[in-house]
């Protein structure tokens, strides 16, 4: 049986000041998103990996065009490579009138392989939309119009603010000739926080970035451990520190069962094995492709834009918030519950059964390669097997 959404007031947890609503529904996050752009009266500043030319992407093109206009500064940084099908002219009005607009694009050689795979939508300093979903029709059906299912979070509150100086730093970054990678990753050491209920915490092109390392204190202090994570095939040491959890304490764990990048789907089968001697539960997502990103670990939740692989720890830009409040990680763990009615867990029978010579083979090559290329490019390939 499907469930509505629930109230928005149950969904809604005030942390140090900030009112946090999660949107967990597709059009409730596009009804989000265009609120927030339509009602900005001074500012907006936007990122997405993947800004497509559909319906969509249309409508929320269409709404900044509308901002501008009524004088409203607007800023937007895409991804040149998660964009790329999109091409130029579909902007040119939006720049025209007088948005500043951007696509990031290192050049050649180790910067080519960075991406910025972050989301957020911040208006006036005030208000920000996080999450996993991109500006892409897909992203905005509900689970059973065959969306993504995928997650948002509308933060209101002082802590927005601190979100702009991280961002304007980042666009110079981008819209500078020869930038360099030295210098972005001091961008993204000097606005992450280490401090206070809620944290600003981001990724990028380095051995471990602020929110990797954020991430496996809080795993190695946990014992109480729910993550969904619909491309999962992280390094050894956080395999190691998952099973720690689930030798210690609990640990379960959500991936996909369903996607358009078979590859992934078969790295997180190669990973199973392990966690499962290690008494960690895992079960997959049937009810739509899965794309949310959201790890809890004990009184602490974190929500945002990164993946659970090598990409997102070591080379992307990601952006997570970080949330320290028992009622806030008692809301994630309630959503966690219902998202496993849609799963089938996978015992070890089930994996064993799964585990022929050649699935095993198919899964080991797809974690190498899920490792080392991009969502886009192994999205491509057709070796997952079941």
């Amino acid at each position: 049986m499907i469930r509505p959404p629930a109230p928005a007031s149950s969904r809604t947890v005030t942390v140090d000041d900030n009112r946090l609503l999660f949107l967990t529904d597709g059009p409730d996050r596009l009804a989000a998103l265009l609120e927030l752009i339509g009602s900005a009266k001074k500012s907006l500043r936007l990122i997405y990996y993947i800004f497509a030319d559909d319906a969509s992407g249309s409508q929320v093109r269409e709404a900044l065009i509308d901002a501008v206009n009524r004088g409203v500064s607007v800023s937007l940084l895409i991804d040149g490579f998660g964009s790329s099908s999109t091409p130029e002219t579909y902007f040119t009005e939006l720049n025209d009138a007088g948005a500043r607009f951007c696509r990031f694009l290192p050049s050649l050689g180790r910067r080519y392989l960075i991406r910025n795979h972050q989301k957020l939508a911040l208006a006036d300093d005030q208000r920000v939309l996080i999450g996993g979903f991109n500006i892409e029709d897909d992203y905005f059906k509900s689970a059973d119009e065959g969306g993504w299912r995928d997650t948002g979070l509308l933060l209101e509150g002082p802590a927005a603010a601190r979100l702009a100086p991280y961002y304007d730093a980042l666009m110079e970054w981008a819209m500078a000739k020869r930038s360099k990678i030295r210098d972005l990753s001091a961008i993204i050491h000097r606005h992450s926080e280490t401090r206070g209920k809620l944290q600003w915490q981001y990724g990028g092109p380095m051995r471990l970035s602020p929110w990797a390392k954020s991430t496996c204190r809080d795993l190695a202090r946990g014992s109480d451990v729910e993550m969904i994570a619909a491309y999962f095939a992280p390094p050894g040491g956080m395999l190691r520190r998952i099973s720690r959890v689930g030798w210690n304490g609990s640990a379960r764990i959500i991936t996909a069962a369903k996607t358009d990048n078979v590859a992934t789907i078969a790295a997180a089968r190669f990973t199973y094995g392990r966690l499962l001697k290690r008494g960690v539960r895992v079960f997959e997502y049937q009810r739509s492709k899965l794309h949310s990103k959201l790890l809890v670990l004990d009184d602490i939740a974190h929500v945002g834009s990164s993946n659970f692989d090598y990409r997102s720890i070591y080379l992307n830009l990601e952006m997570m918030l970080r949330v320290e409040d028992a009622e806030f990680a008692s809301l994630m763990r309630v959503y966690f519950e219902g998202e496993l009615e849609a799963c089938v867990e996978i015992t070890p029978a089930l994996h064993a059964e799964r585990s022929s010579l050649l699935n095993r083979a198919k899964w080991a090559l797809s974690f190498f390669v899920v490792s080392l290329a991009d969502y886009t490019v192994t999205r491509r390939l057709n070796f997952g097997g079941e």
